[in-house]
């Protein structure tokens, strides 16, 4: 009959060796890309914000005719109800353009290379058009129109 006999310092190195290996598992497979989802500095919740800008399509007809487009971009967002938010209108083509948003009193013009902020607040549900008065159908290079959906 054989027997192992194990020395004190044998016993020690497979302990750390199994320790090492357990850490370096749950170090592994642990996320690391977490992100607290609370703050806990005690800071004031920030607006959300949402930026669109002014785009213009351009191209010709077969008689060479050219034709043009303005939308805002992007042409739809989501808020939700109730809640603040800011939108930073900036723009990129035309010279200028002067919109409003149906069922409120929010009016503005943004400007080309210049940035237009207006903070508003959907208290009911549903689709809201942010128009530009000077592209309002098609007769005017548009309809330049993005919709606000607020759930």
């Amino acid at each position: 009959m054989k027997f192992v006999v194990l020395k004190k310092g044998s016993i020690i190195a497979v302990i750390v060796t199994f320790m090492i290996i357990t850490i370096g598992a749950v170090w592994v497979l642990t996320e690391k890309n977490s992100y607290p989802t609370v703050s806990m500095t005690g800071q004031k919740e920030t607006i959300p914000s949402y930026q669109l800008v002014t785009v213009e399509y351009s191209s010709k007809t077969d008689d060479g005719k050219e034709i043009e487009m303005y939308r805002w971009d992007p042409g739809t967002i989501n808020i939700e109800k109730g809640k603040e938010v800011e939108l930073r209108l900036y723009g990129v083509n035309g010279m200028e353009h002067p919109f409003y948003i149906e069922g409120t009193d929010v009016k503005g013009t943004v400007k080309k290379g210049e940035e237009t902020v207006v903070n508003v607040k959907f208290d009911e549900e549903g689709t809201y058009r942010l128009v530009c008065e000077t592209h309002h159908s098609i007769e005017n290079h548009g309809p330049m129109v993005a919709h606000i959906i607020v759930d």
